[in-house]
């Protein structure tokens, strides 16, 4: 069986073809140019660093581009690299499908469109239920492909729907635990709140932010999907209700710090918050669980704060555990 990029050790050379998934041109301390890149496959994604680069080598190895690389997989401050004996770019006739260097979701995206399917019929306002469907058609294609993020929590393929689902299963515990939930405004709460992530990135293949992604974000994005969606269904755009939702995605990042526009300010708005924060965090922590060793720490996780969390010996949970690609 073929290594893939993540079942390398640190010490161990390696030759394989990966996907550039993001690609800077940046200066060292002394003003000599450098690529800060981020290699892929379907396993996961791992830095590297080009040295001694241009502005040719900065077009020629550019974001998306397919290369093959042979180097060393080392670790730097606690966090695992590259290190590049040579770079060069994979022609289209060599033959590689794409798809061979994109990480997915672990569940089938008409597994998960089926499942949400379910929830929608549980939400019971007429105004909230026909906004959410209306937006699942008009985006569907792209909300069951794209990723939830550029490069943090479920940023795979069909990630975004399996964030959503993700959310739902947990949503659904909570409104049966607490009946004063308004279970139906959580559902639609969780099935709109990253939406607009099908505006503010380009797609699976090596995730970027869209124009509209970097001077608007997905929180103001959705919350104009809403509002037009509710004026093409000639809903009352000054209703409550249609009030109500608009909170649940404006105040979904829950501080201001996070760029949240409003704080929470209805229970099924903090618990969506929460719900949120919660599976980033489990996705993010049991990816890296997933790629380190029995008995050993994972890497440095930047959305933990930076913190390194340990892998028990006999962890049968984790092994147990849907694997995150």
């Amino acid at each position: 069986m073929l290594k893939r990029l993540l079942d390398y050790n640190d010490g161990e050379e390696m030759d394989l073809v990966v996907m550039i998934k993001n690609s800077q041109l940046r200066h060292t301390k002394k003003d000599k140019l450098y690529l800060a890149l981020s290699l892929g496959d379907e396993s996961g994604e791992i830095r590297a660093n080009y040295w001694d680069a241009s502005q040719r080598d900065s077009d020629i190895f550019s974001t998306g581009t397919i290369v093959e690389v042979n180097g060393k997989r080392e670790e730097y401050q606690g966090r695992p690299q590259i290190k590049i004996y040579s770079l060069r770019t994979v022609s289209e006739q060599e033959g590689y499908d794409l798809d061979a260097f994109i990480k997915s979701a672990p569940e089938k995206a008409s597994d998960m469109q089926e499942e949400i399917g379910k929830y929608v019929f549980e939400i019971l306002n007429p105004i909230w239920n026909r906004i959410v469907r209306y937006l699942l058609k008009k985006w569907g294609k792209r909300f069951y492909e794209y990723p939830a993020g550029k490069s943090n929590h479920h940023a795979v393929r069909a990630g975004l729907a399996y964030h959503t689902v993700s959310m739902l299963r947990d949503a659904k515990g909570l409104a049966d635990n607490y009946p004063q939930v308004n279970r139906s405004l959580l559902y639609a709460g969780c099935i709109l709140h990253d939406m607009g992530k099908v505006l503010e990135l380009t797609g699976p293949a090596a995730t970027q932010y869209t124009t509209e992604g970097n001077l608007v974000g997905h929180l103001v994005l959705i919350d104009e999907q809403i509002m037009m969606a509710a004026q093409d269904l000639k809903l009352d755009l000054e209703s409550e209700d249609l009030l109500l939702l608009r909170h649940m995605v404006l105040s979904h990042h829950g501080k201001f710090e996070y760029g949240s526009p409003k704080l929470p300010a209805l229970l099924e708005a903090e618990l969506l918050h929460r719900i949120d924060d919660l599976d980033a965090s489990i996705y993010a922590i049991t990816n890296a669980l997933q790629h380190t060793k029995p008995g050993q720490f994972t890497e440095n996780i930047m959305s933990q704060d930076g913190r390194r969390f340990y892998r028990p010996k006999d962890d049968p949970a984790l092994s147990n555990s849907k694997k995150l690609e």
